[in-house]
């Protein structure tokens, strides 16, 4: 899933291992739960400033609407907003390959951020080589769920700085157009 470990830092009980049998990634969900995961969570988030329940209740979460690498449309995916101090990035786990809004991000790093019931421009850059190194480690010596994670698969852990423009004014109260 693209979620990131804001389930973990967000729920009654707090998940401390990607392998924890009661993380929301490891529950068994149809082809079709999965598939509309987000846009319940969309939908949910804009219908209550932000906030949302279940599996990512009490967890800061943000919406991130990216530019289509290959389609050129627009897709909004909901992630767990992680910080370093004043620095906000996002990160995802990943299986077999880097999640689409990673590839999207890349290709084009204008999007937009909404927090609560507000839209912003925003700038999303891809970490990568000594930048991404020296912030991979402090996010191994400072999140363990993702340090966890880390130590299980081969590939780099996505991690993308964002950084927060101006305001494009409040969201309406809709599900997403994803």
């Amino acid at each position: 899933m693209s979620e990131t470990e804001a389930a973990a830092t967000g729920s009654k009980t707090a998940v401390t291992s990607y392998d924890d049998p009661d993380a929301p990634w490891n529950q068994q969900y149809s082809d079709e739960e999965i598939a509309r995961w987000n846009d319940g969570v969309i939908e949910e988030f804009r219908a209550n400033a932000g906030q949302v329940g279940g599996a990512y209740e009490g967890a800061e979460l943000v919406l991130l609407t990216t530019t289509g690498a290959k389609s050129g449309k627009r897709h909004v995916v909901p992630l767990g907003l992680l910080r370093r101090g004043e620095t906000l990035y996002v990160s995802s786990f990943i299986e077999h390959s880097y999640p689409a809004w990673y590839h999207n991000v890349k290709a084009d790093p204008d999007v937009t951020i909404e927090f609560g019931r507000t839209a912003y421009r925003g700038t999303a850059r891809a970490l990568e080589g000594t930048e991404y190194d020296e912030f991979a480690g402090w996010v191994a010596a400072n999140n363990p769920l993702l340090a966890d994670y880390q130590a299980k698969v081969s590939r780099p852990l996505p991690l993308v700085v964002l950084e927060i423009g101006a305001p494009l004014g409040p969201v309406a109260d809709t599900a997403s157009d994803a």
